[in-house]
């Protein structure tokens, strides 16, 4: 068994694609991934689990789908690469209110894009992770999951750094 984080994009925002983690808890348990837990609201998932990341992603995607009747995008993380994305942030993690990760499903195929406009705030592409930084703060970045989703053609989800961090610490317990 291997454990991971896995990632769900856009559930329980603005009361779309409600689904409690009581709920998605037995769905995880019934699937047969083992020592699950969640944090928080927004699809932040640790499990054990002997599949690969693209399966584990397809059984939570398909059994959701099945289930509550939408589609949710879903994103795994080993735990080497989880700590490897917080060990190489290249910005300044001071203010953590301003740093963010955004998680890709897989690495985009042409890195170099332009985004006009975003002020003092900045990303770097590296593989499949975004990493942000955002003084402007994350209610009026441009940096936002569609924009990289759109101009990387990728599946993105982010994870502010306390979350990240919170991630790491209870896939180590």
């Amino acid at each position: 068994m291997k454990k991971y984080i896995v990632l769900l994009r856009g559930i329980n925002v603005s009361g779309k694609n409600k689904l409690p983690m009581a709920d998605l808890r037995s769905l995880l348990n019934d699937l047969g991934f083992q020592n699950v837990q969640t944090y928080i609201q927004s699809g932040n998932i640790i499990l054990d689990a002997d599949k690969s990341k693209s399966v584990i992603c397809k059984k939570i995607s398909q059994e959701i789908l099945n289930r509550f009747g939408y589609t949710v995008p879903v994103i795994a993380k080993t735990i080497p690469e989880w700590k490897k994305a917080i060990e190489n942030y290249p910005f300044s993690i001071e203010n953590e209110k301003i740093v963010a990760f955004t998680f890709l499903d897989n690495i985009p195929t042409n890195t170099k894009i332009a985004i006009k406009n975003v002020g003092d705030d900045a990303y770097k592409i590296v593989d499949d992770l975004v990493y942000l930084y955002c003084p402007s703060t994350f209610a009026k970045t441009k940096l936002s999951n569609n924009l990289f989703e759109k101009k990387l053609k990728v599946t993105a989800t982010t994870r502010n750094l306390r979350t990240t961090l919170k991630l790491l610490e209870l896939a180590k317990t």
